[in-house]
Parts: structure tokens; sequence; C-alpha cells
């Protein structure tokens, strides 16, 4: 992994333009594990009181997010996973305009629950859904599309897990970060975000 400076204020990381405070979120992330401070009930509690933290909290633009998703060739009634979902934003919008049965897996409490409302709110619960555990143990044999923005230590933490599990034909679609062990199916690069930012997407698959 090569870091490229190109300014002050934003670094150029595997041919994604990131601001450079985000970088330092990523490298914090690396190293440091995250509690699990769930309390209450909450969907499908996560068990663990520690589950190690792969990657820090940045919101996907909703542009990248549409991307994505038909970057993986999302069709209506297919089951998709977004891991580390977030505030739920490709969950949602997977369900939403794609009419897709969306899950996210999401560790976070605050972050469990302002997407769990946000679903509810907006009437999705029958299609879209939020667990709140590890990314780490959970089973996606019956997925057709997964959505990662993860560290690329986090992508080789669940690359010998999905090959395990993934039905032949499944889709991967990767943010910014490769999976070191897989050879992309196709890249695509969005110079521009409409935030300045921009993007690399990795299509994996199985």
């Amino acid at each position: 992994m090569h870091l490229y400076p190109i300014s002050k204020s934003r670094l150029l990381l595997g041919g994604a333009l990131l601001p450079a405070a985000v970088l330092l979120g990523f490298a914090l992330a690396a190293s440091l594990p995250a509690q699990d401070k769930a309390q209450g009930k909450a969907p499908d509690k996560a068990d663990d009181k520690t589950i190690e933290k792969l990657a820090p909290y940045y919101p996907t633009p909703e542009i990248i997010v549409d991307k994505m998703l038909q970057f993986g060739g999302l069709k209506a009634g297919e089951k998709m996973f977004d891991l580390g979902s977030g505030d739920g934003r490709i969950v949602i919008m997977a369900a939403r305009k794609y009419k897709a049965d969306a899950t996210g897996v999401e560790f976070d409490d605050p972050l469990v629950k302002q997407s769990t409302e946000k679903i509810r709110t907006l009437g999705l619960s029958a299609t879209a859904h939020i667990i709140h555990g590890d990314l780490l143990k959970q089973n996606y044999a019956s997925a057709d599309l997964i959505t990662v923005y993860l560290l690329p230590v986090g992508n080789d933490k669940l690359s010998p897990i999905l090959e395990k599990q993934l039905k032949k034909g499944t889709r991967i679609v990767a943010h910014d970060f490769e999976f070191s062990a897989w050879t992309p199916e196709k890249v695509q690069d969005i110079d521009d975000d409409g935030e300045g930012r921009s993007h690399r997407l990795y299509l994996y698959r199985r």
C-alpha cells in the first residue's frame, strides 16, 4: 500500500483521493479495538464484549452508494449485505430504489439505532434490516451481492470467510480498498463525487 502526497489536506491512497483526516482515522482504526456499548434491546444484538474495528465510520456519498449498487448489478429481489453499514444508507438505497432484500451489519450501537429508526420511518422494515454484530461472524451464504468499505486489513480478514461461504456467482463490490488475495473482474474510477473526492470501486465475482 502506497501513500502519495497530493496536498496538505489530501492524500492519494490506492488510487482514491482521500482527506488526510480520514486516512488518520483509518490508521487509528486499524490499531485499536472497539468496545460494543450496546444497551437494552437492539436488532440481532452483538454477543461479544469486544469487536475489532475494521474501519472508521466515514459516510459514503450518496452518488457513490448508487454507483456501488449499479456496479454490482443489483436486481430487484436479490439478497445483498453491506458490511459495516454505518447509518444504513447503502441498505436503504438497495431496498428503496433497487427493491432488493438488503441487510447491513454494524457493531456500533448508536449507528444501529439510527439506521434501524430510519428504516422504520421510511416503511422499509420488510426489506431492509440491520444486524447488530461482528461482520466477521455472520453467515453470507444467501448473498447475491456484498458491499464493503473496509481497511485493507479488514478485507484480508474477510476474504477467507467469504471464500468459504459465498455461492458461485456472488458479486462483491469494494470501495477504495481492494482485496489483496483476489483479482477484480472490473475496476471503476469516479473522478468527482460532488464533494471534490475521487473514488475507486472494485468488482469481484465468486
